[in-house]
């Protein structure tokens, strides 16, 4: 027995090792569980301190344009928006989602206190629980809570390394690719899958628990891709690391295999100069494949996902002497979903004058985790908020119809 277990463990060990695109998080968890009632949530991080106020632009403001007298958006290029805000002209593949209701913006939104550093504030964005000894990351505390029990019932896509705000003891997967993930060394002539699940099909519940999960893991996975993929809906994903990240995504909430939240990054806001020259195209690249995510999801799709974007941090009011924004604080978020009551801007405007900002930064109103809280609660089937974030109540902005 013990030379068998030996064996065990030694494959198991090169299998994990062996994982091509993909990290698999391997706690204890046995069978696959449907995914529970209520929306996908996906978890959209804009890293590298995103500037809300070029994205969603106060233009009824006059502070702002004193303030940018350089790289302020004119108030003649702004699209969507309402009487007092506007979006940035390069978010306009995302206008007819805005006008139909399904996308919708909150502004003033962000972390308790200032952290202008990015390491720092990621990871309290992260953990979200500030002044408490919890360090597992929120999202995993969301998938626990939902009872997720299955890799691919939480998911980040577009690495393979798995995301920290799922760091915890709920199991998830980080993939580069749906198709990426697979076996190294995986052939008819060597079934590697086949060899682990003979060997591990007679060992005891605590010690197969992990080889159990990886092969589910690769059941799914290989189902998924024998499928292949087209996007529906005439939808086209422009060819950047967003565009096949949210591509992914979609698939997966299509395919039906549990999926109950995933999380994905982009990053390069971080624009201490030039924000004119670099901005219009992020924004575009973004507005592209956000727009080509809801488009293939249709709208029956899209009536069972909630989409949220995140930053660390906003960026300075005032412009720098580079043409750009340094860190800043108070920033924008946005909503994605069939029931968002959206294209409108959400939240308490605090103003830009001198006197309302907080060291020169945009003030912060609503607690970004009581946002969320709110998509949690009202859209996500979880009932205990405060064991996602604990000690925030989830906002009553109204963010749903």
């Amino acid at each position: 027995m013990q030379n068998c277990e030996c064996k065990r463990r030694t494959l198991l060990g090169g299998a994990l090792a062996g994982l091509t695109g993909a990290m698999l998080s391997t706690k204890l968890a046995f069978a696959a569980a449907p995914r529970p009632g209520g929306d996908v949530f996906v978890l959209l991080s804009l890293r590298g301190g995103f500037d809300g106020l070029s994205a969603v632009v106060p233009a009824g403001d006059p502070a702002y344009y004193k303030a940018r007298p350089g790289i302020a958006v004119p108030k003649s290029k702004l699209i969507g928006g309402d009487r007092f805000f506007g979006l940035h002209p390069a978010l306009a593949p995302l206008l007819p989602f805005w006008k139909a209701g399904t996308l919708g913006a909150v502004q003033a939104v962000g972390q308790p206190a200032p952290n202008r550093s990015h390491f720092a504030a990621m990871e309290a964005l992260e953990r979200a629980a500030p002044g408490t000894s919890t360090r597992t990351g929120w999202l995993d505390r969301m998938a626990g809570g939902l009872g997720v029990t299955d890799p691919f019932g939480a998911v980040s896509v577009g690495s393979a390394r798995p995301a920290r705000v799922l760091d915890g003891p709920a199991p998830n997967v980080g993939l580069s690719s749906v198709d990426a993930f697979v076996l190294n060394g995986e052939a008819d002539t060597k079934p590697i899958a086949a060899t682990m699940a003979a060997l591990w099909a007679d060992a005891p519940a605590g010690l197969g628990g992990a080889a159990t999960q990886l092969l589910g893991a690769l059941g799914t996975a290989k189902t998924v891709q024998a499928g292949g993929y087209t996007p529906a809906h005439g939808a086209s994903y422009p060819d950047t690391e967003l565009g096949r990240a949210l591509r992914d995504v979609a698939r997966l909430i299509k395919s039906d295999v549990g999926l109950t939240t995933a999380t994905v990054d982009v990053g390069d806001w971080d624009m201490h100069e030039n924000l004119n020259r670099r901005m219009p195209e992020q924004l575009a690249d973004f507005a592209a494949a956000l727009a080509a995510f809801a488009t293939d999801l249709g709208p029956d799709g899209l009536a069972r996902t909630t989409l949220v974007t995140i930053s660390e941090f906003g960026r300075r009011v005032a412009e720098n002497g580079s043409a750009g924004l340094d860190h800043g604080y108070g920033n924008a978020m946005f909503l994605l979903g069939g029931h968002v009551k959206g294209g409108r801007v959400h939240g308490r405007w605090p103003g830009l004058a001198p006197a309302k900002l907080v060291g020169g930064d945009l003030a912060v109103t609503t607690d970004y985790r009581s946002v969320i809280g709110e998509v949690l609660r009202t859209r996500c089937g979880v009932g205990d908020t405060a064991a996602v974030f604990p000690g925030v109540r989830p906002s009553s902005l109204g963010l749903f119809r």
